[in-house]
C-alpha cells in the first residue's frame, strides 16, 4: 500500500475525539497527515472540546486536550493531497467563514477525493457548497444546512455509531461512528489493512 497524504481541519473547540482518533488511526494505517488551521503555524495548538452524550437536550462540553498543528496553512497545496478530514465540534461554525477553508474543500469535492466529516464538520461542507445531490450524515443540528445545501440528511441510528459513503464524501454523526466511519474512510482511499 502507498501511503496517502491526508489534509485534517483543525481549531479550537473541534471535538477532541474527532480530530485526535482520526489522526492517529490514519497515522497507524501508515499515512501522512497534515493538520492545519487558518492563523495557527507548524508546532502552535488549538483547544479541543469533549462533547458528550449524557440525557440532555444536546451534548455537554468539557475541555479537551491541545491539539498541535503540523503544517502550514497558508502554504499547503490541496492538489499534493489524497484526501480530507473535517472534524466536528464548534471550529467548523468559524472555519467555515474563510474562504481559503472552502476552496480547499472544494477542490476535493470537484476532483473525486476522498472527503471524511463528521458531526458539524457537513457546516463546512455546506458552506463550500459542494453537497448538491449528495448524501450526507451529520450531527441532527446540522442536518437543515445539509438540506439548505441540497444535500440528502441521512439519519443515524440511536447510537450515532454508523457512517454513510456517497461516492467520495464519507460522513458520520458522532465520535461514537469512529470505528465504521474510518473504516469506510480507508475504504474509500484505497488503504488495505491486513491482519
Amino acid at each position: 500500500m502507498a501511503a496517502k497524504k491526508i489534509l485534517m481541519f483543525v481549531g479550537d473547540f473541534m471535538e477532541d475525539y474527532e480530530a485526535m482518533v482520526p489522526y492517529q488511526m490514519l497515522l497507524m494505517a501508515g499515512h501522512q497527515v497534515d493538520a492545519v488551521c487558518p492563523g495557527k503555524k507548524p508546532g502552535q495548538t488549538v483547544k479541543t472540546a469533549i462533547h458528550d452524550f449524557e440525557g440532555d437536550q444536546t451534548y455537554s462540553e468539557k475541555v479537551g486536550h491541545n491539539f498541535q498543528v503540523t503544517a502550514d496553512f497558508d502554504k499547503i497545496n490541496p492538489a499534493d493531497y489524497d484526501g480530507l478530514v473535517i472534524p466536528g465540534g464548534r471550529a467548523p461554525e468559524y472555519l467555515r467563514l474563510n474562504e481559503r477553508v472552502l476552496e480547499i474543500t472544494r477542490h476535493f469535492a470537484e476532483n473525486n477525493k476522498p472527503i471524511a466529516a463528521i458531526c458539524h464538520g457537513a457546516q463546512i461542507l455546506s458552506a463550500a457548497r459542494v453537497l448538491e445531490g449528495k448524501e450526507c450524515m451529520s450531527y441532527p443540528a446540522v442536518k437543515t444546512e445539509v438540506e439548505l445545501a441540497g444535500g440528502k440528511w441521512i439519519p443515524n441510528n440511536e447510537t450515532f455509531t454508523n457512517a454513510h459513503v456517497d461516492g467520495n464524501l464519507v460522513t458520520a454523526a458522532a465520535w461514537p461512528a469512529h470505528p465504521e466511519w474510518m473504516a469506510k474512510f480507508l475504504q474509500v482511499l484505497g488503504t488495505k489493512i491486513e491482519p
